[in-house]
């Protein structure tokens, strides 16, 4: 797993499946990122959206 080698498992991965696989350190590097960018985009898009106006 050290110095970019890949298995041949993952050698014959194609599409996101290449990108987010869990056999290399660069992948699951791939899946961390995604994750904390959905979480930030989330909490960006709840903080900055527009507040509903209080009607009574």
């Amino acid at each position: 797993m050290a110095g970019g080698e890949e298995s041949a498992e993952a050698a014959n991965l194609k599409g996101l499946s290449k990108i987010f696989n869990g056999q290399t350190m660069r992948g699951r590097a791939n899946v961390a990122i995604a994750t904390y960018a959905t979480i930030g985009t989330l909490i960006a898009y709840f903080t900055l959206k527009p507040k509903k106006p209080k009607t009574k």
